[in-house]
C-alpha cells in the first residue's frame, strides 16, 4: 500500500481539538479552513480527528458489517468485554474506501449497512432442552484432527469431564447425546444448559461470567450457576421478579456481579432496580433503584460498568456512580459546560470513560472524551471532537482506542480509529487500509461504547479482524504507537478468525464453525517471524450446527476449556433452544 502522506492536514475544520488552557472542559475552539493533503494522498474525512506526521486520516464507507459477536449489553474484559464476543448485535460505522489516487488498498469497503438485531436473532432455531450428556471417544479408526500445544496449557486440575447424561441434574431426562459420534481428536461438549422459557417475541439472556470452579449465566428472568466441570447446579437459580435489562460484563476482583432488572411489565417499565449478586454463593447482597434525571433522562434503558469499586449506571443523558461494595451513591455525572454537554456513554474496567454529547443541535455540536476518577467523578482531562463526529465504540479504556464516525454524503461514514495517551492526547490513529469487522454489537440510538466482542488491545497492540468475504480472514496487529500495520495472519480454515484476549504471551482466536467442522480455539503467538495459528481445540463437528445457530453470543476461553452461550432467546416454544455449552478435552 501507498505510504501515508509526510505531513497531514493540520486543524481541519472538524478536527477535534485538545481542550483550551483553564476554560470549561476542552470546549473545541474554532479551528482554521482546512488545508488539502498532498496530492495522491487519502483524503481524510471533513473534519477528523487531528494526528502526528506519517497518519492518514479515516476513511469513507458503510458501516461494519456486523460479525456475530454482538450481544444486548456491554463488552467483556478483553477488548474490554466479558465472555469474549457478547453483548449486542452489529456494529454502526465502519472502515470505507478512502478517494482515488491514494495507490492504496481499499481499507474499509464501503457497504450498505447491515442492521440486525433481535427480530433477526428471534428467527433461529437454536436447539434443545437439557443440562449433560455423555458419549464414547469416537471412531478409533479416524485421525486425530486436534492437536495439543504447549502454551496457553489447558488447566487439569478439574480432572476428568463429567457426563451423566441421565437426568440426575436439572435438565430432566436426557432427549440428546451431542457427543455421539465424535471423533478422536475432537473436544468433548462436557455439558450443556436448555434455554428457559422466554415470550413468543424473544427476550435478552446478557452477560457470561466464568470464576474458577462456576459458570454463570442470565436469561430472561433468571441467573443460574453451573459446576465448570459437569454442569451440576453451584446454587439456586435466582428468579427475579421482572424481566433482566442489564448486567455488568464484567466481574468484581471478588466476583460478584449487578444485575439490573425491570420495574414492572407494562413498555413503560424502567430498567432501574439493582441487585448485586455474588457468583461464587449466588448469595444476594445490596439492593438499590436507580432515580430518574431531569426531563427527558430517564432510566428507561440503563448501562452499566465496573471500575474497580465503582458501579457506574449511565442513563440517557446522565450517569450515577455507587459504591458496588455497599450499593452507597458516590456521586453523579451531570451536564457540564456552555454547550451544554450531556454524558450520554460510559465505559468501565482499568479506567472511567465518559462520553458527552455537546450542542445539540447548534452550530457547535459535537462529542467530547472524559477520563473522570471513579471515586469522585472529577475529570482528569477531556478530549474534544468536531462537529459531526461521533465516538461508537472504546476498543479498549488502558490504553484508551476509540472509534468514532462522520455521517457524509448518501450512506457512507468516515471512520476514524484514535488511540489516547494516559493524560488524554492523541497519540496515533489507525492508518491500516482494510475492511475490519470487530463483531460489534446492535447500537442504535444508546452508544454501547464497550459492544465489541471481536477486538482485542493488549500493551501497544491493537488486533483487529478482517471481514471475510471470498475467503479465509485475517487477523491485522496495528501498532498504538503510530498506527501502522505489524503483522498479520490469515484463518487456518475458510471460516472467520477472531481475537478473545492474550494469554501467556500469544493470542487466543475463535475459529468459527462451517457446516461441515465444528469451531476451533486457536493460538497465535506475537513475537517472531511467524505468527501461524495452532490448534488449541475442535469442537466436534456433530455439534457444528448447534455452535453456529448462536447467531448473538458470549464466547469465553478459561482454563481450557471453551464456553459458548447465546444472549438471545428467541422464544420458539416449537425448538429445543440452548441456552449455553461447555467444550473440554
Amino acid at each position: 500500500m501507498a505510504q501515508p502522506p509526510n505531513q497531514p492536514p493540520q486543524g481541519g475544520f472538524g478536527a477535534p481539538q485538545d481542550p483550551p488552557p483553564g476554560g470549561g472542559f476542552g470546549a473545541p475552539q474554532t479551528p482554521p479552513p482546512p488545508q488539502g493533503p498532498p496530492a495522491g494522498a487519502p483524503q481524510p474525512g471533513y473534519g477528523y480527528p487531528q494526528q502526528p506526521a506519517q497518519q492518514p486520516g479515516p476513511y469513507n464507507s458503510g458501516p461494519y458489517a456486523s460479525g456475530p459477536y454482538g450481544q444486548p449489553q456491554q463488552p467483556g474484559p478483553y477488548g474490554q468485554q466479558p465472555g469474549y464476543g457478547y453483548p449486542q448485535p452489529q456494529f454502526p460505522g465502519a472502515p470505507g474506501t478512502p478517494p482515488g489516487g491514494s495507490g492504496s488498498r481499499n481499507p474499509f469497503k464501503g457497504k450498505p449497512a447491515l442492521v440486525v438485531g433481535a427480530a433477526v436473532a428471534a428467527l433461529l432455531v437454536i436447539g434443545g432442552t437439557v443440562w449433560a450428556v455423555s458419549g464414547d471417544d469416537g471412531k478409533k479408526d479416524k485421525k486425530p484432527v486436534a492437536k495439543q500445544t504447549d502454551d496457553p496449557k489447558p488447566d487439569s486440575s478439574g480432572g476428568a469431564p463429567v457426563n451423566p447424561g441421565d437426568g440426575s441434574g436439572d435438565g430432566g431426562d436426557d432427549p440428546e447425546n451431542l457427543n455421539e459420534g465424535r471423533q478422536a481428536g475432537e473436544s468433548k461438549v462436557l455439558w450443556y444448559k436448555e434455554a428457559p422459557d422466554a415470550p413468543g417475541s424473544g427476550a435478552d439472556a446478557p452477560g457470561m461470567w466464568i470464576t474458577d470452579r462456576t459458570a454463570v449465566k442470565a436469561a430472561y428472568k433468571e441467573l443460574s450457576a453451573y459446576n465448570v466441570g459437569d454442569g451440576k447446579p453451584t446454587w439456586e437459580t435466582i428468579a427475579f421478579p421482572q424481566e433482566i435489562c442489564s448486567v455488568t460484563t464484567e466481574k468484581t476482583a471478588d466476583d460478584k456481579v449487578v444485575i439490573a432488572y425491570k420495574s414492572g411489565k407494562s413498555d413503560r417499565a424502567k430498567c432501574n432496580q439493582l441487585q448485586l449478586v455474588d457468583l461464587n454463593s449466588g448469595e444476594k447482597g445490596w439492593k438499590a433503584e436507580v432515580a430518574d434525571g431531569d426531563l427527558f433522562d430517564s432510566a428507561l434503558s440503563i448501562e452499566m460498568s465496573l471500575t474497580g469499586n465503582t458501579l457506574m449506571v449511565g442513563r440517557s443523558q446522565s450517569g450515577t456512580a455507587y459504591d458496588v461494595r455497599t450499593g452507597k451513591k458516590l456521586f453523579d455525572a451531570k451536564k457540564y459546560g456552555d454547550a451544554p454537554c450531556f454524558p450520554s456513554a460510559f465505559a468501565g474496567g482499568e479506567r472511567l470513560i465518559q462520553v458527552a454529547s455537546c450542542g445539540a443541535g447548534g452550530d457547535n455540536a459535537h462529542d467530547e472524551v472524559r477520563e473522570l476518577d471513579p471515586k469522585t467523578g472529577k475529570a482528569k482531562w477531556t478530549y474534544a471532537y468536531e462537529k459531526g463526529w461521533r465516538v461508537e465504540r472504546t476498543f479498549s479504556v488502558d490504553p484508551l482506542v476509540v472509534y468514532a464516525t462522520k455521517e457524509e454524503d448518501g450512506d457512507k461514514k468516515s471512520w476514524n480509529i484514535a488511540a489516547f495517551t494516559a493524560a488524554g492526547k492523541l497519540r496515533s490513529q489507525v492508518a491500516v487500509d482494510e475492511d475490519f469487522d470487530p463483531g460489534c454489537g446492535w447500537a442504535i440510538l444508546a452508544r454501547d461504547l464497550q459492544g465489541c466482542q471481536g477486538v482485542t488491545v493488549e500493551g501497544d497492540t491493537l488486533y483487529l479482524p478482517t471481514k471475510a468475504t471470498t475467503g479465509a480472514n485475517e487477523i491485522v496487529a496495528i501498532s498504538l504507537d503510530n498506527g501502522k500495520e505489524r503483522w498479520r495472519e490469515s484463518s487456518p480454515v475458510e471460516e472467520s478468525m477472531v481475537p478473545m484476549k492474550v494469554e501467556n504471551g500469544k493470542l487466543v482466536a475463535y475459529v468459527e464453525p462451517s457446516y461441515d467442522s465444528g469451531g476451533q480455539v486457536v493460538a497465535l503467538p506475537l513475537t517472531g517471524s511467524s505468527h501461524k495459528p495452532a490448534k488449541l481445540m475442535q469442537n466436534p463437528q456433530g455439534v457444528a450446527d448447534i455452535e453456529s445457530s448462536f447467531f448473538s453470543k458470549a464466547i469465553d476461553w478459561v482454563d481450557g476449556r471453551f464456553y459458548i452461550s447465546t444472549t438471545r432467546l428467541t422464544g420458539n416454544d416449537e425448538s429445543k433452544e440452548k441456552l449455553m455449552l461447555a467444550y473440554g478435552k
